[in-house]
């Protein structure tokens, strides 16, 4: 039997244990250990430049830590072969900030994609999943559409369309709403609640817009300094007492995240 201090646990989807994350002399994480149940939606907060994006590409594999573990659904990520590893990503959606998609390629295109090039699906099969995660997001009939021929609401909601098309067990969403007016904003955000609701999937949020990280939210971390200072439910967040939380979620310009701000640089992998 495997020694349990090398598995990721049993309840958890995604676990990272002790992470620590180092470019050079800058520390953008600092031992970070954070978890998310099954069916959770996790809302990582936080400055720009805090490391939130960072976590995701952890998750996904794509950095490896300087110190600690990362497991998604008891794999360590950090140790599988790459061949392994491209097997869990398939089992994780990804939405970008920018949508990310081909420019060159149709919606229907970019959606089939992943199906040509990771299954062995017939093309007859590929259209019926293409047409029902578009069906999904609310954008049925824009399968022959360019992504400069779509609103960036639009292109949002082809990018959840996308990371739906391999059944994901987990889907990591950067900034989703980033960029958006406050109306079709809290259109996407809805809809994310939904569709993970109906598909029963676990998602990663990361963004610093807090209409939109209460309005998707069962749990919420804040990351600041490399470090998780708070966690909790959102009613927990909204009643903390820790002096960066409060001033975070409110906005406001007194306070201690502003106290060292000329000594704050942006992390480039953020």
């Amino acid at each position: 039997m495997r020694d349990r201090s090398a598995m990721g646990s049993n309840s958890y989807m995604v676990e990272l244990r002790n992470v620590t994350l180092r470019f050079g002399e800058k520390t953008v994480l600092d031992a970070v250990s954070l978890t998310v149940d099954p069916q959770e939606r996790l809302v990582i907060i936080g400055q720009s430049g805090a490391g939130k994006t960072t976590i995701l590409r952890l998750i996904l594999g794509i950095l490896e830590p300087t110190v600690g573990s990362i497991f998604f659904n008891r794999l360590e990520i950090p140790r599988l072969t790459p061949r392994d590893l491209q097997r869990a990503r398939m089992r994780i959606g990804m939405v970008y900030q920018d949508a990310a998609l081909l420019s060159s390629s149709t919606v229907r295109e970019n959606l089939a994609l992943s199906l040509q090039e990771l299954t062995d699906k017939t093309p007859g099969e590929i259209d019926r999943i293409v047409d029902e995660k578009l069906e999904l997001v609310e954008m049925a009939g824009t399968g022959k559409l360019m992504p400069f021929e779509l609103s960036g609401g639009m292109r949002k909601r082809v990018g959840l369309a996308r990371a739906l098309v391999m059944e994901p067990e987990l889907i990591l969403f950067d900034e989703p709403t980033q960029g958006l007016d406050p109306v079709v904003s809290a259109v996407i955000d809805k809809l994310i609640v939904d569709l993970t609701e109906r598909s029963k999937v676990t998602s990663v949020i990361v963004t610093h817009l807090m209409d939109s990280a209460f309005r998707v939210a069962t749990r919420m971390a804040m990351l600041y300094r490399g470090k998780i200072i708070e966690e909790g439910t959102p009613e927990h967040m909204h009643q903390s007492n820790n002096p960066v939380v409060v001033q975070f979620l409110n906005g406001s310009t007194e306070g201690p995240i502003l106290e060292r701000s000329k000594y704050h640089m942006l992390s480039p992998a953020d």
